[in-house]
Parts: structure tokens; C-alpha cells; sequence
């Protein structure tokens, strides 16, 4: 691939990512994509085998500012700060991460569109993931339940909140948008109650 070549696979996915994020999934048609990239309507297809491809190519960008925004290059590491505690940070930056970025949010979880992309796109959430099972092993939910089982029962739990909250129904269930009493309350049913 020439340095051309891969400038306009660039500028597609640019083009791309900054449409998720001011008009969201729908906006994502080839021919968008190629218009606001500056280029012909055929030129993605001749970086991009397929519309999946440049899509999966758009939500990978998104993974990476998901693992910015939760910190997950500082959570391998033993910095002394309480298992817990980096749950709830881990937990806070994903919210917010889906809060600022609705569109891409969606993308990067609509399998029904991004499957078969031949990228492995499932794989970039893996290391996000088992960031969350060594954090809930570390922890020792009382559950007894294995931490993959917890981790997964919380990212659920996590994603649900978003999802909600994207579509105004914890305004109706709450009364408001705060989601700091929610997320503590699934901390403490997955993790256990806070030590006091």
C-alpha cells in the first residue's frame, strides 16, 4: 500500500468518524463517507473491500478513545489505588465515554452491522474486558460467582445504563440524569457493599 493509499483509508475513516459523532449510524453510507471525505463515491470501495470493513474500520477508532477514556492503559499496572475504587473510575469513564459519544457508542456495538468484517473487530474489546475480570478477581465478590461471570454481569449492567440514558428512559425511571447513585448501586450488587 502506497503512503497515498493509506492517506485516503485515513481520511476516509476521519470522514467517517467524525459523522457518527455529529449525525450519527445512519449517516455512515458509503456515499456520505466518500462526500465528506472529498473523494468520489467509488474511491471507498477501493480502499475497503466491503461497507463493513470501513464501518469496522470507524468503530476500531472508537475503541481506542474508549480505552483513552477509561484509562486502560493504566490498568494493568499495580499503582496501590484499591481494586474497587479503579472498578468505579473503569465503570465512570465508559459512561461518560457512551454520554459523549452516542453515535459512535452505537456503532461500535452493532454487531449486526460490523459482523464478518474480517478484521477481528471483536477482539479490541478483550483487553477492556479482562482489564474488568482482573479488577472484580482482585475484589472477591461475595457472590462467589467466577469473575468473568461477575465482570460480564457488570459490563452488562454498564452498558444498560447507557443504552437508558442514551434514549432519556432513566429521566423516566429516576426522575433525572444522574447516573453516580446508579452506578453505585450496581457496584454494590455485583462487588459487594463499599467498605466503610
Amino acid at each position: 500500500m502506497t503512503d497515498q493509499d493509506s492517506g485516503l483509508r485515513a481520511r476516509l475513516v476521519a470522514a467517517g468518524v467524525d459523522l457518527v459523532t455529529r449525525e450519527g449510524v445512519h449517516a455512515l453510507t458509503l456515499r456520505e463517507i466518500a462526500r465528506h471525505a472529498g473523494v468520489s463515491h467509488g474511491a471507498p470501495r477501493r480502499h475497503f473491500a466491503t461497507h463493513v470493513e470501513l464501518l469496522s474500520a470507524i468503530a476500531r477508532q472508537g475503541f481506542a478513545e474508549l480505552a483513552t477514556a477509561v484509562g486502560l492503559a493504566g490498568q494493568g499496572a499495580d499503582d496501590g489505588t484499591d481494586p474497587r475504587t479503579r472498578i468505579a473510575a473503569l465503570s465512570r469513564g465508559y459512561l461518560d465515554f457512551a454520554a459523549a459519544n452516542p453515535g459512535m457508542f452505537e456503532l461500535m456495538f452493532r454487531h449486526d452491522l460490523l459482523e464478518d468484517s474480517g478484521l477481528g473487530l471483536r477482539q479490541t474489546t478483550l483487553p477492556l474486558f479482562e482489564t474488568l475480570v482482573r479488577l472484580v478477581a482482585a475484589v472477591r465478590p461475595p457472590s462467589g460467582a467466577e469473575p468473568p461471570v461477575v465482570a460480564a454481569a457488570l459490563w452488562a449492567n454498564l452498558h444498560g445504563l447507557a443504552q437508558l440514558r442514551s434514549w432519556g428512559a432513566l429521566r423516566l425511571a429516576t426522575g433525572g440524569e444522574d447516573v453516580e447513585p446508579l452506578l453505585r448501586a450496581a457496584l454494590d450488587a455485583h462487588l459487594g457493599p463499599a467498605a466503610q
